[in-house]
């Protein structure tokens, strides 16, 4: 039964990343509409889209306790406005041919996280793991001087989610629940942004294309799913594992960035990257050393 289920869990994180990877590829096909338009979209069809999974599948006891307390609702106004921040920090990047700057960010984001952990949780780094994030402040450092330039998209995104991911650690609310409240917090504004500005993509629903509105409705999907399949793998397997696993979401948005959109994988970035995938090399083998022990 503990292997059915970790071997459950491991499909589930191997289809939450793999849909993260391709998510591009979606926001690519929105190129002409704006970050921000498809901010809103993201927004108001995730939460349409999971109240109708709560509806078919359950869940609106949780959310009844969620509402009667006011400290989880105030932490998951900050989560909700990090992950907005979060995702149009990313759908810009996308769509600004920044895809390898969001590749980085997610490679430097295990390594954001295990800096968190110490600040805020008073959790203490070993050894391999100070050696992984001196590499890692190494390689931007290295790109401050040498270059003149920091990776502010790629710091913002890892940033944004691993604070995202902290609060929503510590606000210990469902993946399900979680969503639909911080979607719900940020609907109204979605709905002010759509009376403010008529003539948008939103507005011209009843005119577009079939084709092009169903890929507008597609923004709840692809935010959801990959979310509730994360959620469904954390159950079921160590974090070490999964830790392994989120590597594959990056890789693939870097593969598409070099092979298919033919983004410029220069001397800059290159050491950049370098210096990156060296602390995640030190990384993994500290998890792997630690999990022997164990």
């Amino acid at each position: 039964m503990l292997d059915s289920e970790h071997s459950k869990g491991i499909t589930f994180a191997i289809c939450a990343y793999t849909l993260w990877g391709f998510a591009p590829l979606y926001f690519k096909l929105l190129g002409q509409v704006s970050a921000t338009e498809i901010l809103i979209h993201r927004v108001i069809w995730s939460f349409l889209f999971v109240t109708i999974l709560m509806m078919v599948f359950g869940g609106f006891s949780r959310l009844r306790q969620v509402l009667k307390r006011p400290k989880q609702l105030m932490v998951l106004t900050l989560t909700s406005i990090l992950i907005a921040a979060n995702w149009l920090l990313f759908i810009w990047a996308i769509n600004n041919n920044h895809m390898l700057d969001a590749s980085l960010g997610y490679f430097i984001n295990p390594l954001i996280n295990v800096m968190l952990g110490m600040v805020f949780l008073g959790e203490r780094l070993r050894k391999l793991q100070w050696f992984a994030v001196a590499l890692a402040a190494s390689g931007v450092m290295v790109q401050l001087i040498s270059f003149g330039s920091i990776p502010l998209v790629s710091l913002g995104l890892a940033c944004s989610f691993g604070l995202y991911g902290l609060l929503r650690k510590k606000v210990n609310v469902d993946a399900k629940t979680g969503l639909l409240v911080e979607t719900a917090i940020l609907f109204p504004v979605a709905l002010i942004y759509l009376l403010t500005n008529m003539g948008g993509s939103l507005t011209n629903m009843m005119t577009n294309e079939m084709s092009f509105n169903l890929l507008l409705l597609a923004a709840g999907i692809v935010t959801t799913i990959p979310l509730l399949c994360f959620a469904a793998a954390a159950v079921r397997i160590p974090l070490s594992v999964l830790g392994f696993i989120q590597y594959l979401g990056p890789s693939i948005m870097f593969i598409l960035a070099v092979t298919l959109y033919g983004e410029s994988f220069d001397l800059e970035k290159g050491i950049t990257f370098l210096f990156i995938w060296g602390a995640l090399l030190v990384f993994t083998i500290d998890m792997l050393y630690k999990r022997k022990k164990l």
